[in-house]
Parts: structure tokens; sequence; C-alpha cells
């Protein structure tokens, strides 16, 4: 795809963002202003009303005030003032959101990445400039610095995220821009940057479960709720396209919503109206307008409400406990209980700082008296958030559960001691094999009753017989099983000490690698060794021909095992591979 291509991808891609966005509430309003005041109202008024639904969904202040002859009307002191209207319905930015995501993988998937970003990123700047322009009207009177920003802004972010992770995926190369971000980070040490990782993680994590169990409660208090719901639609007397547009506006409140029950379960809960309060401790509201999705809130006081304050906790400690293995892999040979917690505890800012974003974005003026004050406190869900999330995280870091049912701590996992474990394991491993080798040289009867099957070296996977404990990656050649056959199969076991062709090729090719080594090198020729004696060993219990040389050589009696029908084939082939 060349240039002129992708930039024509990237305006679609924002035309389709708008076109979505504002066409939702711009279908709804126009089929009331055909249906419900018989088109007698000038079409603009409701073309306005649809791109200020757009701009408060996206945080866009909006000041609302009455023509002096309505609010003379009215007979309410005070009815003229502009009322504020700020509390943002986040169903709209959400949506853009997503699509810019969407967006943001398209662009990446182009030869000309940064161009496809930069001019769908205008393009939606552009036209946020000019739906703000349009809807500006003295009776309401969006902001227009915000309706430039904000949009934009919501926009940007997810299409700029997307499109690095969609290149990182794909490994194309880095934009002159990411890689100048690249290089500023390449001179932070790796260990602050991975703990900086992990602690994002970690946090974000924690964010998502306190936000999935909000969704969920919100949900079915709606469902329970369905009888409280229905009573004050039908006191809405909206009828039909009434309704459908009362339903709409609720859709795009419910991400709000799920903000305000994420800050329930944080603790400091929300307000619906000045003096009002709703929170684990228990609801205290005053008059409430009658939008249907208020009757679903929680009245009284709950017996059980502090449980509620367990979700941030439990998640945190749950998802602590399942990044633990990769915060400890991060730190490396810095990994310590201390910094462990170090990376808890930053997780739990950065959970704090996102929760009380998201609260700051869902709360604000919604009308005037008291609905000036609508939502949760910012300051208090964040730091809430941060302590309920930094505690149970640097505990799970710090701490290994696995001390306290027998098993050791994870300290020393990390690459150095797991080469070592490594190596141990090997050295081990060749030490057995070269004893059982001897015993097999001094006592092949035994090593021949030892195994049900004949093995092989270098073809294939044996069966286990009875009593096995010594098992190789090579093809097995079992007793006659008294109807003809034989007993053969597979294992997915390794071989002992890594008796493989493929093994002593590594090793060979070790000993180039690390010359300067003497100690492994030792360790290496033992192994080689044990490879040798295995494979002699397994070539007297398969081959009578060369086991009876052998036995001339060294003055012992091999016993030959018992064949039949196929077996004794498989026996004349092997001799004849021998000679």
């Amino acid at each position: 795809m060349n240039r002129p291509s992708t930039a024509v991808l990237a305006v679609l891609e924002a035309l389709l963002v708008v076109g979505i966005g504002v066409g939702l509430p711009v279908a709804v309003l126009s089929l009331l202003w055909g249906f419900q005041y018989g088109l007698q109202i000038d079409w603009i008024v409701f073309w306005r009303a649809a791109v200020d639904v757009w701009l408060v969904g996206h945080g866009v202040d909006l000041t609302l005030t009455l023509a002096p002859e309505a609010a003379a009307a009215t007979g309410l002191p005070g009815a003229e003032a502009p009322v504020q209207v700020t509390l943002a319905a986040l169903g709209f930015a959400v949506l853009t959101a997503v699509l810019g995501a969407r967006a943001g993988r398209a662009v990446a998937e182009t030869p000309h990445r940064v161009l496809g970003a930069a001019t769908a990123i205008a393009t939606l700047a552009v036209l946020a400039t000019l739906l703000t322009l349009s809807a500006r009207h003295e009776s309401a009177l969006p902001s227009l610095p915000q309706g430039i920003v904000l949009p934009t802004l919501v926009y940007a972010v997810p299409l700029l995220v997307a499109a690095e992770v969609t290149r990182r995926r794909r490994g194309a190369p880095a934009d002159p821009v990411t890689a100048a971000v690249g290089g500023l980070l390449a001179r932070v040490p790796a260990v602050v940057l991975h703990s900086a990782s992990a602690a994002l993680r970690l946090g974000t994590a924690a964010t998502a479960v306190v936000l999935a169990v909000s969704g969920v409660v919100v949900a079915v208090l709606l469902v329970t709720s369905y009888a409280e719901l229905i009573t004050l639609y039908e006191g809405a007397h909206a009828g039909l396209l009434g309704g459908i547009a009362l339903t709409l506006g609720q859709l795009a409140l419910l991400p709000t919503i799920v903000v305000w029950a994420a800050s329930w379960f944080v603790g400091p809960g929300f307000a619906v109206g000045t003096g009002s309060s709703v929170s684990p401790l228990g609801t205290t509201v005053g008059p409430m307008p009658a939008v249907p999705f208020l009757g679903a809130l929680p009245t009284g006081d709950s017996s059980f409400g502090f449980v509620g304050l367990l979700v941030p906790v439990v998640g945190a400690f749950v998802a602590a406990t399942l990044l633990r293995p990769r915060v400890v892999a991060a730190l490396g040979r810095h990994d310590d209980a201390l910094r462990r917690a170090l990376v808890g505890v930053a997780a739990g800012v950065v959970g704090g700082a996102l929760l009380g974003l998201l609260s700051w974005a869902a709360s604000g003026a919604a009308g005037p008296g008291r609905l000036v004050d609508v939502g949760p406190d910012p300051l208090l869900v964040g730091a809430f958030a941060a302590l309920e999330i930094a505690l149970p995280a640097a505990l799970a870091l710090a701490v290994d559960p696995r001390a306290f049912f027998g098993g050791g701590d994870d300290d020393l996992v990390g690459a150095g001691a797991a080469g070592d474990d490594r190596a141990t394991s090997a050295r081990d491993a060749g030490a057995d094999h070269d004893t059982a080798g001897g015993a097999a040289r001094h006592d092949p009867e035994g090593a021949a009753r030892r195994g049900r099957g004949l093995r092989w070296p270098g073809r294939g996977t044996p069966a286990r017989g009875d009593g096995d404990d010594v098992v190789g990656d090579r093809d097995v050649v079992g007793e006659d099983d008294g109807d003809g056959g034989r007993a053969a199969g597979r294992a997915d076991r390794a071989p002992v000490g890594g008796a493989t062709p493929a093994r002593a090729h590594e090793l060979a090719r070790a000993d180039v690698d690390e010359p300067d080594r003497p100690r492994v090198r030792l360790h290496r020729a033992s192994e080689r060794a044990a490879l040798a004696d295995a494979a002699t060993d397994e070539i007297a219990v398969v081959d009578p021909a060369a086991a009876e040389r052998a036995a001339r050589a060294t003055g012992a009696h091999p016993v030959t095992p018992r064949r039949g029908g196929a077996d004794a084939q498989e026996t004349d082939r092997i001799e004849g591979l021998d000679r």
C-alpha cells in the first residue's frame, strides 16, 4: 500500500469514528423530530443536541442557559443562571477508544505507519473542531478547547498504543520517534525498567479485576431491580421514541456507573447530589432525578457491606501471586524480598492513579442545585485504592506461599541458579548412568532382567517395562508376548544423562564455544563417557554377537536374550549393521 492509499485509509477510519459516535444520537433524535414533534422544529436543534451529547461523552463541559422568557415561565429564582454539565457519559469515550485501537492496528499493517497514524489523528481533530463549532449556541455552549482536545486525545492514545503493539508483533522497524524514545529508555538501568514494567502490569491487572467485579455487580443490580426500573420508565411518560432515547442515554452512562460501583468497592463510594453518600458503610440519598437506572441503587445500611472492601484487596493479592514469577525473572540477579515489595508498592501507586483518573472522569455536575456534586471523590478513591492494592501486592510478592507448605523459596530462581541446577542434574544423571552401565557390564543377565524391552540407541522412544528405571529416546524391541507379537511402545521421558547422538553433538560444539572453562569441559567429558558406556551397555543387551565379542575380551559370560519371530529378524539386521 502506497502513501496516498494509507492516508485515505486513515481518513476513512477517523470518519468512521465520528460517524458512529455522532450518528447514533442523531438517528434517535431525528426520529423524535419526525414523529414526536411533527417536523415543527428546525432539525438543526436536534443536530446540535446530538453533537452536545457526543462531546459530553468525551468529558467536554457544556454550559446550559435558559432564554429569559423560558426562565421567567418557570417561576424559580435563579432559573436564568447558567448551568454547568461536566459529568461525562463515558460510553461514547469507550466507543471512540475501541475504534481508535482498531484504526491503530489497521495503520500498523501498512508500510507507512507514521503517516497513517498522523493522518487519522489530524482528521479527527479537524472533525472535532467542526462539530464543536457547529454545536455552539447561546442556549447550549460546549467548551471549544475541550471539544478539540479531549475527543482527539481519547482517540489518539489507544491508536498509538495499538499501532506500537502491532508493530512489535510484526517485527517491523521502529519509526524515528519510537526509536528516540527507545534510546532514552535504553539509558535507564535494566532492573529499574523491568521493575517499572512489572509494577505497571500488576497495577493495571488489579484495576481490571475491580472494574470487572463492578461490572458484574451492576448487571446483577439492574436485573434484580427490574420492577423499580419499569416503574420509573412508566412515570417518565416518554412514549416509545422517548423511551428509546432515554435508554440510549443510560447506555452511554453505563461505564460511568461501573466506575461508581468500583469506587463503592474501594470504600469512599459516590454521591448523587450534595449531602448524599452511597458507600459500603451505608446509603444516604435525598431527592433524586427520575432516571430509571437510579432505581437500582442500594438503599439503607448493609450489614455485610464491608465485605465489598475485600474486592480490591483479594484482586491485588491474586494478581500479584500470578505475576510473581515474572517479577522474579524481571529482577534477575537483583531479586530479593525488599525489591519485590517495592514493586508491589509501585503497583499500588499505578492502581490508585488509574482508579483516581477514572473517578475524575466519572464525576462532575449533572444539573442545577444539589446535582452539582455527582460521582466519587477522585482523590479519596485514588488514595484508598493505592493502599488496598499496594499492601496485598507487596505481601504476595515478598513472601513465597510455598514456604508454608514444605516448598522452598524461589529467590534463587534466575538464569545463573537455573543453569547451576541443570549442570548439577546432568552430572548426577551421568554418574547414575555410569554406575548402571558398570553394573550391566559385570552382570548382563541382571541388566536384561531389569527391563522387558530391548533398546537400540538413537531410534525412537522406548516403552517402560516392569521396573524400568533407565529409559532413552529410542525404539524398543520387547519380549515375545506369547502371541507372536512383541511388547513394544513409547514413552516421553528424556534420556538419562542426555544419552542421545544429538546430546553428544551438543557437547562437542560446547567444547568449541567455551574453550576457556576447564571445569565445564571436564563435566562434558564425563558426560560423553557416560554416553559411550550407555551405548556399549545397550548393544551388549541387544546384540548377542557384540556381547560375545565383548565377553572374549573381558572374560565375562554374556546372556543371550530370549527372542522369537520378528525379534530374531531384528537381531540379524542389527548384526549385519554391526559387521
